[in-house]
């Protein structure tokens, strides 16, 4: 390539000096491959960062991939090298050959990368990532109004078995658009959480093994035909949250792994740079680089693809140098990991300065305090975490015989000692559903209609309890194989009536949860629950109010065993009538309850309360009462028939 085909400026300096001094939250404005214009010179700028490399060159389709003709140049004293080339095209596939100091030459992917050839390949591409027309304007001006007092219902997904095309083609971001979002809009969810869909060679890593962080996966088509998509779900009122992983990255040598011929995103310790539990290299968070890259990363997605949220993955991982089994200890013998620590403040206090309606939610599963309180409080930053713990006490609880559920009965009520310590969300996530834990619906014990009827029940008892929902794709039909990534969801189901009818339950579930305020204006305070009856071990019953702002009550009662109990006292503060508003044991939803009951309270002390009703409560079920103050046709939920 002629000279004249390329060129160095004498400026980036500035940017160079916070990139190395970690903050630099929107590096992705200078790193990478950006189109140059400048006065009569223009082409496109290459920058990378590559500080012990001897020397680096740019190859590429536009220079048929010749290995020295574009030696790029170093900024001054920094560690950044540029080059600037003048025939260079959209699409034309690139990487950067490093020279090591030992003289090893590295083949790697733009870490700055903003799209990438579709697997097996492995080449950056260059796209110009401005320019998408959003239409989402208003759906923007609302996301994060009254966040922690609105109903967040949210349905994960992974897109490359959510649906499949015959012969297990996938569907495209575009196609995903039209389908998807119908889909998910039908079944009342308010968000989507994708799994992770920053670039990753294998598919059995679910995107947890990233190579290209700035990339969504190609898999689907362009970084704009994923904004297309995000943007379709907020014209339909869906919020859209990425499953986001700044606790390790991919081995595969085109990415990230010894950048440089040395140990540059990972930690020269080899203890704390390999993680055996996943194959993979953990980040270095004493390097304010690291910072820099990451942070920006959180930014860009927020900046070009208008998310509404970022779960992080394996907080847990990130916070202890020990978690993955080895001994590791901080300079204090401590065993938490200072620096990332740090990196997690600060990254939860940058992004809210400039996205405070967002959500940041940590996946986080130990009893680290304070991680869904704000940083200046002594907090994490996050604004919500995944409630692991009971998560994992009720599926045990709802694994057991019956029969033995009355000597566990305080897996039903332990939740509620913590549950507004932290701004929580209730996951049945994709991890609940693989390696042999079995699916929803076979964790479930009993005969064929027990188990669906149990399944009524938790996801009934799971929308009662504070906190946040969330579910994986195929939890709503009841899908009996675990998750396999590699095929569609077993839509063919639908064809047999109890997964049709769960589908339905779910549904409805999912509406009557939008409209009932009870059931989440106050989700983060005791203000909003208070126990009827949690002492009840040896009929496995459980029952609690839900309170909105203007004091209405929404009734929750609990069967967890298969054995009915007619006329069951439940003590309530009010005169009147109380009536159904949803019962998991109806029949449209393959129970047995033909037409709900209405109950009129009478002058009887239960449950410390001088009043009471007596219900008739079906075997494996769960009901919601409310008060009757008015006509059933002017009531907020009659209109909308849950029972």
């Amino acid at each position: 390539m002629a000279e004249n085909e390329y060129f160095y400026i004498e400026e980036g300096e500035m940017d160079a000096y916070l990139f190395h001094e970690g903050t630099f939250y929107r590096a992705y404005e200078f790193m990478g491959a950006h189109p140059y214009k400048k006065g009569r010179k223009k082409g496109h700028r290459f920058t990378v960062w590559a500080p012990r490399a001897r020397e680096v060159f740019l190859v590429g389709d536009f220079n048929q991939w010749d290995s020295v003709s574009l030696p790029m140049k170093r900024i001054g004293t920094s560690g950044l090298w540029q080059i600037i080339i003048t025939t260079a095209e959209e699409y034309d596939k690139y990487k950067y050959r490093i020279i090591a100091e030992d003289g090893e030459v590295r083949m790697k992917a733009d870490p700055f990368g903003f799209h990438m050839d579709t697997r097996p390949l492995t080449d950056s591409k260059i796209f110009d990532i401005k320019g998408y027309q959003w239409n989402d304007r208003e759906w923007m001006k609302k996301r994060g109004k009254k966040l922690y007092t609105r109903p967040i219902s949210i349905y994960e997904v992974n897109l490359l078995s959510w649906r499949q095309k015959e012969g297990n083609i996938q569907f495209s971001y575009i196609e995903l658009a039209r389908e998807l979002v119908k889909y998910v809009k039908k079944m009342g969810f308010t968000h989507i959480e994708f799994m992770p869909l920053s670039e990753h060679p294998l598919d059995a890593s679910w995107g947890y093994q990233i190579t290209g962080y700035y990339a969504p996966t190609s898999r689907f088509g362009t970084p704009k035909d994923l904004m297309f998509l995000i943007d379709q779900c907020h014209q339909n009122d869906i919020g859209v949250i990425m499953d986001w992983v700044p606790a390790h990255f991919c081995k595969d040598d085109y990415g990230l792994a010894r950048f440089d011929g040395t140990y540059l995103f990972e930690s020269l310790d080899k203890a704390k740079a390999e993680n055996e539990q996943w194959g993979t290299l953990n980040f270095d968070y004493t390097k304010p680089e690291v910072f820099s890259f990451l942070i920006s990363n959180a930014m860009y997605w927020h900046d070009y693809y208008h998310i509404d949220g970022l779960r992080m993955d394996a907080v847990a991982y990130m916070l202890y140098l020990d978690f993955g089994g080895k001994d590791i200890r901080n300079s204090f013998g401590g065993r938490e990991n200072l620096e990332a620590i740090e990196f997690i403040k600060r990254l939860n206090s940058v992004v809210f300065k400039h996205y405070p309606d967002t959500m940041m939610i940590a996946e986080e599963s130990t009893a680290w305090p304070k991680v869904s309180h704000p940083v200046d409080e002594g907090g994490l930053g996050f604004n919500f975490k995944w409630n692991m713990g009971w998560m994992n006490d009720i599926l045990k609880y709802m694994a057991l015989d019956p029969i033995y559920r009355k000597d566990h009965h305080g897996a039903l009520t332990f939740s509620m000692m913590y549950a507004f310590s932290e701004n929580f969300i209730l996951p049945f996530s994709h991890d609940e559903v693989v390696h042999g834990k079995k699916s929803m619906v076979e964790k479930m014990p009993g005969s064929y209609e027990q188990k669906f009827a149990n399944l009524r029940l938790l996801y009934q008892y799971m929308f009662a309890h504070p906190g946040k929902k969330l579910l994986f794709m195929g939890n709503e039909i009841a899908q009996f194989l675990e998750w396999r990534e590699y095929e569609s969801i077993e839509w063919q189901l639908l064809d047999l009536e109890p997964h049709k009818l769960m589908q339905k339950f779910v549904s409805d579930l999912n509406g009557l949860y939008r409209d009932e305020t009870t059931l989440y204006e106050l989700d983060t305070t005791y203000d909003g629950f208070q126990w009827i009856d949690h002492s009840n071990s040896q009929e496995s019953i459980i029952s609690f109010e839900r309170l909105d702002k203007a004091g209405e009550r929404l009734i929750c009662i609990f069967n967890f065993t298969p054995v009915p109990r007619p006329a069951y006292p439940i003590g309530v503060l009010e005169e009147g009538t109380y009536r159904t508003v949803l019962t998991s044991d109806h029949k449209r939803y393959g129970g047995s309850t033909e037409r709900v009951k209405r109950y009129k309270a009478k002058p009887e002390s239960f449950h410390g309360r001088d009043l009471s009703i007596r219900i008739d409560l079906p075997p494996l079920a769960a009901i919601y009462l409310k008060l009757d103050r008015k006509p059933q046709n002017e009531h907020k939920t009659g209109g909308n028939n849950y029972d």
